[in-house]
């Protein structure tokens, strides 16, 4: 449990938002375009933004943050998008709850709904995809 408090367990967290950051990017735009531009349903959009999001995530979190040499490429970018498919249920969930149920601003929500799912994917990625 010490672990997760060490620097550079913190110092991973750190990268893995820099990483998220970038995501988000990714996450919005793609969003956005599908919602308002191509009229996709806006939960169905939710998720082709976060897919693709969780895709470019991987690339970078495998390469910089965890500095992966796993050679089962296959299987860790697997794990990571199983994972991921968990937090775009909690996604978009929360995303429900908050902008359906409380009638807060979709993206307003949706920025909640990133940042806890944040939380659960980074540490179910260091203790389960890139543990090695």
């Amino acid at each position: 449990m010490s672990e997760i408090y060490s620097r550079a367990f913190l110092f991973k967290f750190v990268k893995f938002g820099i990483v998220g950051f970038s995501g988000l990017f990714v996450d919005f735009g793609i969003t956005y375009i599908c919602k308002e531009w191509l009229k996709i349903q806006k939960y169905v959009a939710n998720s082709i933004g976060f897919t693709a999001a969780a895709t470019s995530n991987y690339v970078l979190n495998r390469v910089w943050t965890f500095k992966s040499q796993d050679p089962n490429i296959a299987l860790e970018y697997t794990e990571f998008l199983l994972i991921s498919l968990v937090g775009l249920g909690l996604n978009n969930l929360i995303l429900w709850i908050i902008h359906s149920r409380l009638g807060i601003n979709f993206y307003l929500s949706k920025l909640f709904a990133i940042g806890v799912v944040t939380i659960w994917n980074f540490l179910a990625n260091y203790f389960i995809t890139f543990a090695g």
